[in-house]
């Protein structure tokens, strides 16, 4: 009897320890299969993109219509995005809608959120062609509707997050004020993205004071006062976002291109005429500052936040911008659609597969 005892103990141990090596190995593999990297990679052509055509989006807006404006190649909408030792999932808009269904995303921030923005209505437009679609704006917040799916692709122009304030002394940009965070709650994934405005001056700059702890500022350093917005955006994350009812993503750091020397062609001072992307994996002028700045402050936010780190992937498409075919006048800051800010949805897609 002892002796039977001894052997069934023994075969009990063997196969708790069986099943926690299973757990363990599918553990593994889950971690291996999460552990790519889809920043990382290089352009590669495929015939396949782009994903939409532009005449099948009549909503583009003009700075982004470039083939309407005239641009007279297309090699530029034929690149897509191949990772470093994985793929990403095809795009498919209609599981996008259904696994949305009745739900809200959010862009908050500059232009470069619209461009993002009008990306994703019309890659799912061109999923769902025949589907009943509204387009609406009041104030500052533009809601691009999929009734048949209860599903809103809404805007929220928000260049810097923090408020501006009108007062006696002027227009005041307030960093640890967010009281137009209101709009933000209750909707069910957010992307958010403030830089591009932050190094303009004189009459750009919707602005004439800062505000920094009470104390009043005609001017600082930009990079100083990006940080501390990005802390007080932080801080209202933290405070008033649940994750298991929000998703919170950030866009990231979207480039420039306005000095060749950066990508090895001294004598370009612009991206006109650029037709192909930078070869290889990595951008010869290395990162922009505002990355690292960003990255550090991502790292103190307690709830979870996802970066859409796109800052390398779009470097490296110096052929991406409307350059003379947007709205006439120089622009290597923003991007043609159908073109680069479809990889970022893309992306954004695979994180919520």
């Amino acid at each position: 009897m002892v002796r039977f005892s001894n052997i069934a103990m023994l075969l009990i141990a063997l196969l708790l320890l069986f099943i926690i090596s299973t757990k363990i190995a599918n553990a593994r593999v889950s971690l291996n299969n999460n552990s790519c990297d889809w920043f990382a990679g290089s352009w590669v052509k495929n015939e396949s993109y782009p994903l939409y055509e532009a005449a099948t989006c009549p909503f583009i807006e003009r700075e982004f219509s470039c083939q309407k404006n005239g641009r007279p190649d297309l090699i530029y909408t034929h690149y897509k995005w191949q990772p470093t030792g994985c793929s990403l999932q095809s795009f498919n808009g209609r599981d996008f809608l259904e696994k949305l269904k009745g739900k809200s995303i959010m862009f908050v921030g500059d232009s470069l959120s619209r461009n993002q923005w009008q990306s994703l209505t019309c890659m799912l437009h061109s999923s769902v062609p025949h589907a009943n679609y509204n387009i609406s704006r009041v104030g500052d917040i533009s809601t691009f509707t999929f009734s048949d799916y209860g599903v809103k692709v809404m805007l929220d122009r928000n260049v810097y997050l923090v408020d501006i304030v009108s007062e006696n002394i002027g227009r005041v940009l307030k960093l640890q004020s967010i009281e137009e965070s209101k709009h933000w709650l209750g909707i069910d994934m957010l992307v958010f993205n403030t830089w591009h405005w932050w190094n303009r001056r004189g009459s750009s700059q919707p602005f004439d004071y800062f505000e920094d702890e009470n104390k009043l500022y005609k001017d600082m350093d930009r990079v100083v006062a990006f940080e501390k917005a990005l802390t007080t955006w932080g801080r209202w994350v933290d405070s008033n976002i649940d994750p298991s009812k929000t998703k919170i993503f950030f866009q990231g750091i979207s480039p420039s291109h306005y000095n060749g020397t950066l990508w090895g062609e001294p004598k370009a001072k612009t991206c006109a005429g650029q037709m192909e992307p930078v070869a290889g994996t990595t951008y010869p002028g290395g990162l922009p500052s505002a990355v690292a700045v960003l990255k550090a402050a991502l790292s103190k936010i307690t709830k979870p936040v996802t970066l859409l780190d796109i800052t390398n992937l779009s470097l490296l498409r110096k052929d991406g911008h409307p350059s003379m075919f947007g709205f006439g006048a120089m622009d290597c800051s923003h991007w043609c659609l159908p073109g680069v800010p479809d990889t970022w949805n893309e992306i954004l897609y695979n994180y919520i597969l």
